[in-house]
C-alpha cells in the first residue's frame, strides 16, 4: 500500500535528509511542486540572513528527471545574492547524484547489470545497459585530457610494464597490451603517467610511448625498472640516453627456473640467491662464477643468459638499501596492473578500446586519491639521488 503524499512532511523529511527521488523517494511523486517548494523555502532562509534583500519574481528553465521533463520555477531575491543548494544555477538535470553514483559504481569494477540493479534499488529508476554505457562514455574526454597532460621534467624513478586484454575488433576478439607507466616524482609521491594500448607488447612500441613522454615534458629519468623484454633497455635509452635501466630481478629469476629441472630447483635457487643477494656488484659476480662453474653444463641457457643481461641486472648493487628495494623489481607496477585485474574480473572481454580505457582511467583515479604520502625515507633517498646523479637534479630541485 502506498503511503499518501503530504507536503509538509515531505518537506519535514528532505530538511532530515530523507532521499530526494528513487523508490521510495519523497519527490517521486511530486517532483516539480516539491523542488519548488524547497526553492522558496531556501530563498526565505536566505532572506531571514540578510537586511534590505527581498524577492524578485521567478526564473523558468526546462528540467530532466527520473519522471521527465518539466518547468521550474527558480525563486530570485533583489539582490542577486540567493544560491540555490537543492538545484544550483546552471543545473538542468535533477539526476545529477545518480550519474554520479553509476560512475562511483563503474569505478569500483561493477558491471552494467550489477549497477542498473544497484540504481533501481537506490533510486527506483531504471537504467539500462546502453544509458549507463552513456553515462561512463562522459568519461572519455577526461581520460584523452589525462593522457595528454604536461608531464613534470624530471623524474627519479619509472616503471615500466603491460598488461593483457581481449578487445572486439572486426567481430573478433583480439588481445591487446595496455602499457602502464608508473613516476615517483621528486616530491616521492607515485604517479600514473600514461596508459598506452596497442596489438602487442614490443620494444618498438615502448619507443613510442617513450618519446610521447619526452614530448609531454619529461627530460630526465634517473633509472627505468623494466622486465626482461628483448630491446627494452634500447628502446629508453634512445630517448633518454643518460637514464640508467634496471632489469627486474624477480622476472629474470622466474624466467631462469624455468629451463631448470625441479629436482634441481631448490639447490640451484640457494646458489643463485648468493647472486642477487650479494652485498657489492663485485661479490655478486663472484657468486655468478661460482654458479656458472656448478651449474653451467647442465643449464648453459640460464647462465647465458645472466651474463648477456648483467650490465642491467647489476645497477642496483651500486646504491644504499633504500634505493635497492625501490628498482631492483617492477613489483610496484605490478600491483597496479593487480588492482586493474580486481577491476576487469567482471569482463570476460571488452567490445572496444574505449570501454577498457575508460574503466582503468576511473580505477587511477580512485587509486592516487589513496596516493598521498612519499615514500618511506624519501628525503634521505633524493639527497642520495642527487649525489650519485650529480648536477641532474640541481635545476629540479633549485639546488
Amino acid at each position: 500500500m502506498k503511503k499518501t503524499f503530504d507536503l509538509e512532511e515531505a518537506l519535514e523529511a528532505i530538511k532530515a535528509g530523507a532521499s530526494i527521488d528513487g523508490k521510495d523517494g519523497v519527490l517521486a511523486p511530486l517532483i516539480k511542486q516539491l523542488t519548488e517548494a524547497v526553492l522558496e523555502a531556501e530563498l526565505e532562509t536566505h532572506l531571514g540572513q540578510e537586511l534590505r534583500n527581498r524577492k524578485n519574481g521567478k526564473s523558468s528553465k526546462t528540467m530532466k528527471s527520473s519522471v521527465g521533463e518539466f518547468e521550474l520555477n527558480v525563486p530570485r531575491d533583489r539582490n542577486g545574492t540567493f544560491e540555490p543548494q537543492i538545484v544550483k544555477k546552471h543545473q538542468t538535470h535533477m539526476s545529477d547524484q545518480i550519474e554520479q553514483k553509476i560512475l562511483a559504481l563503474y569505478s569500483l569494477g561493477n558491471s552494467y547489470s550489477q549497477i542498473s540493479e544497484h540504481i533501481e534499488d537506490f533510486y527506483g529508476v531504471y537504467f539500462s545497459k546502453a544509458t549507463i554505457s552513456a553515462v561512463t562514455d562522459k568519461v572519455i574526454p577526461l581520460l584523452k585530457e589525462w593522457q595528454q597532460r604536461p608531464l613534470e621534467s624530471v623524474y627519479p624513478f619509472v616503471w615500466l610494464d603491460a598488461i593483457h586484454y581481449k578487445i572486439k575488433e572486426n567481430g573478433r576478439y583480439v588481445s591487446k597490451a595496455i602499457y602502464t607507466i608508473l613516476g615517483v616524482n621528486l616530491n616521492g609521491k607515485k604517479e600514473i603517467l600514461g596508459l598506452y594500448l596497442s596489438e602487442n607488447e614490443g620494444a618498438n612500441f615502448w619507443l613510442q610511448v617513450l618519446t610521447d613522454l619526452s614530448n609531454r615534458g619529461i627530460e630526465d629519468i634517473l633509472i627505468a625498472s623494466v622486465d626482461g623484454l628483448k630491446g627494452f633497455p634500447e628502446a629508453i635509452n634512445a630517448t633518454f640516453p643518460q637514464t640508467e635501466v634496471q632489469l627486474c630481478i624477480v622476472h629474470q629469476i622466474r624466467n631462469s627456473l624455468k629451463y631448470v629441472a625441479s629436482k634441481n630447483q631448490k639447490e640451484f635457487m640457494k646458489d643463485l640467491k648468493r647472486v642477487y643477494q650479494a652485498l657489492s656488484k663485485e661479490a655478486a659476480e663472484l657468486e655468478l662464477d661460482r654458479l656458472e662453474e656448478k651449474w653451467g653444463d647442465k643449464y648453459p641457457i640460464v647462465i647465458s643468459s645472466w651474463r648477456n643481461k648483467w650490465e642491467n641486472l647489476s645497477y642496483y648493487f651500486k646504491y644504499p638499501e633504500d634505493i635497492r628495494r625501490i628498482i631492483y623489481t617492477t613489483n610496484i607496477i605490478e600491483s597496479v596492473h593487480r588492482q586493474f585485474r580486481k577491476l576487469t574480473k567482471t569482463k570476460g572481454a571488452f567490445p572496444n578500446e574505449n570501454s577498457l580505457l575508460k574503466l582503468l582511467y576511473m580505477g587511477i583515479m580512485n587509486a592516487q586519491k589513496k596516493w598521498t604520502m612519499p615514500m618511506r625515507n624519501w628525503s634521505l633517498t633524493i639527497s642520495q639521488l642527487a649525489i650519485f646523479f650529480e648536477g641532474r637534479l640541481d635545476k629540479a630541485l633549485e639546488l
